[in-house]
């Protein structure tokens, strides 16, 4: 099931159509409150939001659900108008897993949301990853170094989560930024290095297991 939330009609039933002849089921709403109505009865297997809404816009959307522990692991696709590079940015921070300028073409749309769901269902299942006492809870979204719990923003977390799934390797800023921001993310490599600078701080002494590889990018050692 695909949730389309757009509050433009002719927009929406494009977007239902395009899907529905590619096989998915859908859902359409025109604003937040019916969306998180239908939330409350059904988990999708995609979110595709509109930023621009009545009442709640799609970013605050996003944030709601990246803050709740029975919607932050639905994949989003966030729709930004033309020119709005600030909504784009803050949504792939705030955890939209893709995005779509407008005006965007059906098949486009078809097409990122068959990438985003290939790339969601090859997500690992294991639901704690730990090391020398830091501990990753992906069932209830929590991070724990030592006996202390730690807040982190949704990308940070899933820099962890990346680190923690394979100790030791060495991960480019470019691979990180192409997992963690998404393939079509077009930013700067100096992103990745600002967000595991506060990731680091965050995790207190723990932040030095993640260590810098040389003109190659960030790794996480375990110390014996």
């Amino acid at each position: 099931m695909i949730f389309c939330v757009e509050d433009d009609v002719s927009i929406q039933s494009l977007e239902l159509y395009a899907l529905n002849a590619a096989g998915f089921e859908t859902m359409g709403f025109a604003d937040g409150e019916t969306f998180w109505s239908a939330l409350r009865n059904e988990k999708p297997e995609l979110v595709i939001l509109d930023v621009m809404l009545p009442g709640s816009s799609g970013v605050e959307l996003l944030q709601e659900m990246k803050a709740s522990g029975d919607t932050w692991d639905i994949p989003v696709i966030i729709a930004t108008a033309k020119g709005a590079e600030y909504d784009k940015v803050q949504s792939l921070d705030l955890g939209a897993d893709d995005y779509l300028v407008k005006p965007f073409g059906m098949m486009e749309m078809v097409s990122r949301v068959k990438a985003v769901l290939r790339r969601c269902q090859h997500k690992q299942n294991r639901e704690i990853l730990a090391a020398n006492d830091l501990v990753i809870d992906l069932a209830e979204h929590t991070v724990m170094a030592g006996s202390e719990r730690i807040s982190l923003t949704f990308k940070e977390f899933e820099l962890l989560r990346l680190f923690l799934s394979a100790p030791g390797v060495a991960f480019t800023r470019e691979k990180l930024l192409s997992s963690i921001w998404s393939t079509e993310y077009t930013g700067e490599t100096r992103t990745v290095d600002m967000h595991i600078r506060t990731l680091r701080q965050k995790l207190g002494q723990y932040g030095a297991m993640i260590e810098t590889v040389r003109n190659v990018g960030y790794r996480l050692e375990v110390k014996a």
